[in-house]
Parts: structure tokens; C-alpha cells; sequence
């Protein structure tokens, strides 16, 4: 099993997240590329970290929303969606070849991810860029998306992901943060639910039914309160649970 977590969202005098202790903990990198999130300079170091650490970077574009962290969601044309994906993707790949690593992946974040879910031209963009930059990087995204199915057929690698600290519907996709319960922050919830996933076991969704995702990477947000606690109590779950944790590119 993968584990992942949205690293690289620190901004100029602005510090989210400590990437540097997430990076102890996670497998892979899901690296902002400053549409969203991150400078330059803190985009730099954290690749230069991960290389260190010996954790796959992944490029984490968005929508060009420094001012909504990417969260808001922009009717953007196809062509000019698929030119912001190749502008992020060929600079963090740059930054990260610096370190003497490279982008193993690619990962919308925040509203994009959730458009590309069933927004079928934005969704295409995304998978045009990506198979234009280079056809051997694997996609990682909601199973059953129109994304993981658009990037398949375009003969990318595709990775189904889940998230460990955020609320499902029956239908599997994800509650929207606005609503109450969204986001979870009980550590010890958590970690069983991750547990369940790795098995294949089903979850509890927000309307308390079963709900069986079987990721392939299960992702925990270095944004959230306790993040670094939860993410290291995940870890320790899933390895006592016999769980063997490696990067999947």
C-alpha cells in the first residue's frame, strides 16, 4: 500500500503543514506546483527533502486559485486547462530533477480533482497534458472517476485512490467539505478505516452503510489539524496490521 499526503503548500511567510515531518511518514509525495499553493523556493526544498527521504514526488496541479487554495471551481477551457497542467507539471518536474529525483506522478488537487470526477472535457484536458509530457506517468484519482477511465484509455498507468480523513457518500465520492463531518480528525477512527481499505473490508459512509473502496494509495492531508499524529498513527496501523508501505511508482 502507498501512503500519500498533499505536500508543498507552505507560501512566502505562509506556513501550512510541516512537510518535513509528513515526509518521515508518507511513501509519496503529492507536491504542490504554485497554482494553488507553494513558491518556488518551498517547492525546491521540500523535492530536495523527499529526495532525501526517499519518497516519490508526484506533481499536484490545480486550477490557477492561489487565492481559493484551489477549493473554488473554474470554468476553464479544455486548452487552456490542459496549458496550466503542462506549465505545473514541466516546473516541479524541473525542481525535482535539481534534487536528482524526478515527477513519478501526477494528482489533481481540490476542485479539479472533484470536477474531473464527472466533468468529462476538464477531465480530458488533464489527460491530454499528462500524456503529452510523458506516457509512462502513472494518474492517481477517484476510482470510477471519468478521469482514472479517460487516462486508461489513453494508455496512462492509473492508480485508484481513497482518503483517510475525509467522509464518502454511498455513491463513493466524497462529501463536500462545506458540510458537517466532512473532514474527520479522530486519529484512532482513522487508522482503523485505513486498516479496513487495505484489507478490502467496507467502511462506514456518512449515511452509515458499507462502502468497499480498495485503493491502491490512501491519502493523508498535511493540512489537517494533528496532521503529522494522525498520519504517523495511520502508518503504525497498517504495519502492525501487516501492511507492507512502498511507493507505487
Amino acid at each position: 500500500m502507498d501512503l500519500n499526503a498533499d505536500l508543498g503548500e507552505s507560501f512566502g511567510a505562509w506556513t501550512l503543514g510541516d512537510d518535513a515531518a509528513m515526509l518521515q511518514v508518507v511513501t509519496s509525495a503529492n507536491v504542490a506546483c504554485g497554482f494553488h499553493a507553494g513558491d518556488p523556493l518551498t517547492l525546491r526544498r521540500v523535492c530536495a527533502q523527499a529526495a532525501d527521504a526517499g519518497v516519490a514526488i508526484g506533481a499536484q496541479v490545480s486550477y490557477r486559485d492561489l487565492a481559493g487554495f484551489g477549493r473554488r471551481f473554474l470554468d476553464a477551457a479544455p486548452d487552456e486547462l490542459a496549458a496550466d497542467v503542462l506549465y505545473q507539471l514541466g516546473a516541479l518536474d524541473g525542481l525535482a530533477r535539481v534534487a536528482g529525483t524526478r515527477v513519478r506522478y501526477v494528482k489533481p488537487h481540490g476542485a479539479l480533482y472533484n470536477a474531473v470526477v464527472a466533468h468529462e472535457e476538464q477531465a480530458a484536458a488533464v489527460v491530454s497534458a499528462v500524456a503529452a509530457y510523458d506516457r509512462s506517468l502513472p494518474v492517481l484519482g477517484l476510482p470510477g472517476s471519468a478521469f482514472l477511465r479517460l487516462a486508461g484509455e489513453a494508455g496512462l498507468p492509473t492508480v485508484a485512490e481513497a482518503f483517510a480523513d475525509r467522509a464518502y457518500t454511498p455513491a463513493g465520492t466524497l462529501v463536500p467539505r462545506r458540510q458537517p463531518g466532512a473532514v474527520l480528525t479522530d486519529a484512532g477512527e482513522i487508522a482503523r478505516r485505513c486498516v479496513a481499505m487495505a484489507a478490502g473490508e467496507p467502511v462506514t459512509d456518512v449515511d452509515g452503510g458499507p462502502l468497499v473502496l480498495a485503493p491502491d494509495s490512501i491519502c493523508v492531508h498535511g493540512d489537517t489539524p494533528g496532521a503529522v499524529a494522525i498520519a504517523r498513527e495511520v502508518r503504525a496501523a497498517l504495519t502492525g496490521a501487516g501492511v507492507a508501505l512502498a511507493p507505487f511508482a
